[in-house]
């Protein structure tokens, strides 16, 4: 009974001792917010997928256009995608500013099926235009036009 007792320490005194050569001493030089090692994630690819150039689909069923860009506040929030919304072969399109709520992605991540927006065609045919660089006015998930208010 000894013997298995020893081993058992011995082991555990092993495992440890492996254990601080790869866990830096909190108070250590190693542990400055500089040097920390970035951490990881690993997301399986089944369960994701990329928005932009994405088909959006209107309340009605209809294709309402492409999503081009993503909007982001100064933290780092999603706000608003900008839909290239009409025109025909890139010819007479629009850049509309959409509330990242009344987008829906349930179906476009598990079978690839196209974004749904809770927007139809003639609400966002009302929408001002977005252009880079202006103020960005977006449409909410009702129709109604608001100014998108950034933090300073």
């Amino acid at each position: 009974m000894h013997a298995r007792l020893d081993v058992g320490l011995i082991l555990t005194t092993i495992f440890l001792l492996m254990l601080t050569q790869f866990v830096p001493a909190a108070d250590g030089p190693e542990s400055s917010p500089a040097e920390a090692k970035p951490s990881v994630t690993i997301i399986d690819g089944a369960a994701v997928r990329g928005i932009l150039g994405r088909t959006v689909q209107g309340a009605d069923g209809k294709d309402m256009g492409r999503i081009v860009d993503i909007v982001v506040d100064p933290v780092g929030q999603v706000r608003a995608a900008i839909i290239d919304f009409g025109g025909f072969l890139g010819v007479g399109s629009r850049k509309i500013a959409v509330s990242w709520g009344a987008l829906h992605f349930a179906g476009a991540v598990k079978k690839g099926d196209n974004i749904e927006l809770e927007l139809t065609r003639d609400q966002l045919k009302a929408a001002p235009e977005y252009r880079e660089g202006n103020s960005v006015v977006v449409i909410g998930s009702t129709g109604a036009l608001e100014p998108l208010d950034l933090p300073p």
